[in-house]
């Protein structure tokens, strides 16, 4: 897709709005992301934030229970919403004639909620069935996103599962969610993004036509995510009885994206290098182990979360392999591309790669349309996206080199997950 700028406008409710015309697409992408993630849960609720995900679904003054699904897909479009650390996102992609009509969706919702015992009760079960689904009865289910956080961080916003504990959600109740959807979901915690086959300035007039029955409201105070490093060392544990190897997740802490992006970026160059290309160092050196392993920034890719974030590394391996064999010879790789022991050839493959991927991504008009919210949200750089891939291409052996030694310097969380056989 060529690359054109987004623009921005404030509506005067507080809604943040960036369009971007993306010429030669035949189709809109429709997002509101809300400033509320797994972080932003009240203490002893976890999971309340992707279980209010699911009640967004759930009808308002001028929509029907599901509704808002049959009259997007009715329209040759798809719709759906996720749910990060940091923010949810509701997202659709339509044909350009059906803007209008997600415009009224979403702001109908976001002004009107409907909020009842039927809906909580019924999303509660549904909630707790993907838990089950992709969790507790699936192989490396949630491994390492739901446990390793409590092992590398402290505070409940950064150390807590986000999916949820069942016994979190049956506590939940109609009067939190009212307050919690009256405290986070309103105009001036959202950016609404528009990209496609539209005139940015009269997409956002439209959007302004819509939301305007959506009254400003008081923003919530961010959530205090800073901690201090904890001491080590950090080990933790967990059992799956479906998983046919053993497995050991790495967590690290990353540099904080907002104010050294630069940093940040050469870890995810890093990334390929360790695991992510033909001849990755990491694979190789662990190749005789019978080791599969992989890495990447973010619990949820990169640029998804505001600091603290996490460098991962998640390795499954035969049982006679332990957790600690894993961690030492990742420390080896680290201290080997610390001290220069690398080939700026092998770098250079690593940022081209990196390259490739992350334009291949913006050729999709739903990532692009999220990513616009997203980087706008988190960073307020609505067009981090398009300029991450020159960033990238930037990145130095020298960045990379510092990288690993950053990351050889921390005191790692290490989790080790105990297949049926009591493999470590």
């Amino acid at each position: 897709m060529p690359k054109t700028s987004p623009q921005r406008a404030t509506l005067p409710n507080g809604l943040r709005v960036v369009a971007q015309s993306v010429p030669g697409v035949p189709a809109v992408g429709v997002a509101v992301h809300y400033d509320v993630g797994f972080r932003s849960e009240p203490y002893g609720r976890s999971g309340f934030a992707h279980l209010f995900e699911h009640m967004m679904f759930q009808g308002s003054r001028n929509v029907a229970r599901g509704e808002h699904f049959s009259l997007v897909q009715g329209a040759g479009g798809v719709v759906n919403g996720s749910t990060y650390p940091d923010y949810t996102d509701y997202h659709q992609v339509v044909p350009a004639a059906a803007l209008e009509r997600v415009l009224f969706l979403e702001a109908d919702r976001m002004a009107s909620l409907e909020v009842t015992e039927t809906n909580l009760r019924t999303q509660r079960e549904v909630v707790k069935e993907e838990i089950r689904l992709n969790v507790d009865n699936r192989p490396y289910g949630g491994f390492p996103w739901t446990v390793l956080p409590s092992v590398l961080y402290e505070t409940w916003a950064n150390a807590h599962n986000g999916y949820g504990d069942f016994g979190d959600l049956d506590k939940a109740t109609v009067a939190e969610c009212a307050e919690f959807f009256a405290t986070h979901y309103v105009p001036g915690n959202a950016v609404l993004t528009l990209c496609g086959d539209i005139d940015p300035e009269q997409a956002i007039e439209a959007a302004a036509r819509q939301f305007e029955v959506v009254p400003s409201q008081t923003v919530p105070a961010p959530v205090p995510l800073a901690e201090p490093w904890r001491p080590g060392p950090l080990r933790g544990t967990v059992q799956d009885l479906f998983a046919p190897r053993p497995a050991t997740a790495l967590g690290f802490r990353l540099p904080d994206p907002g104010t050294n992006l630069d940093a940040y970026v050469a870890h995810m160059v890093l990334s390929t290098l360790l695991t992510g290309c033909e001849h990755a160092t990491l694979k190789q050196a662990l190749a005789a182990m019978s080791v599969d392993i992989s890495s990447g920034c973010g619990l949820f890719g990169p640029l998804q979360a505001r600091d603290p974030d996490t460098f991962i590394i998640v390795a499954t391996h035969p049982p006679q392999v332990s957790s600690q064999q894993i961690a030492q010879s990742i420390d080896a790789v680290f201290a080997d591309i610390a001290f220069g022991k690398v080939d700026e050839q092998d770098v250079a493959r690593a940022v081209a790669l990196t390259v490739s991927r992350l334009l291949q991504k913006l050729d999709s008009l739903l990532a692009r349309t999220r990513y616009l919210g997203t980087h706008e949200l988190l960073f307020g750089r609505p067009d981090l996206g398009e300029t991450l891939p020159d960033l990238v291409a930037g990145i130095t052996t020298s960045q990379v080199i510092a990288a690993a030694a950053q990351l050889r310097e921390q005191q790692p969380a290490l989790l080790s997950l105990l297949a049926e056989g009591g493999g470590r």
